[in-house]
């Protein structure tokens, strides 16, 4: 059986962190944990918050092409374990609008300013494609045009 946006979307929602991988200058892959913002649904585009100075965001100025990889429970009193890969491309968001759009309480802990704070860049990571593994059922989603 295989999963839709939906289903994808539901099991994200119990997943704390996702890891965020791009492409570094000397091409090498650097990964680092993002939030994963449990309150908003999936629909093919994640949105993470940073700020401008991280090697992160000159990463993706770099190379947009980025990988975000999940791990959750799944099946029968969520003994089995969830893994979800997704590939797509970043976009760097610099506009108020959109923080305002997309902010969440929680991010007042590392954003005391809230989305006023200088520096502060949106990531938009628009999802492509999806592959799971779901205990042992694996698949794959195509997202292009599903945000």
């Amino acid at each position: 059986m295989s999963m839709s946006l939906e289903d994808l979307s539901r099991k994200m929602k119990e997943i704390d962190f996702a890891m965020l991988a791009t492409h570094t200058g000397d091409g090498a892959i650097g990964s680092r944990p993002m939030s994963n913002n449990r309150e908003v649904d999936y629909d093919g585009s994640a949105w993470f918050f940073t700020e401008e100075t991280t090697l992160m965001v000159s990463d993706i100025k770099a190379d947009p092409a980025v990988n975000l990889s999940y791990q959750g429970k799944s099946g029968l009193l969520g003994q089995r374990p969830f893994f979800l890969a997704v590939e797509g491309t970043a976009m760097l968001i610099r506009d108020k609008d959109q923080f305002e759009a997309h902010w969440t309480k929680g991010l007042e802990r590392w954003w005391p300013q809230g989305p006023q704070t200088p520096g502060l860049v949106l990531i938009q990571v628009i999802g492509e494609r999806a592959h799971y593994w779901d205990g042992e059922e694996e698949g794959e989603l195509l997202l292009e045009g599903a945000h």
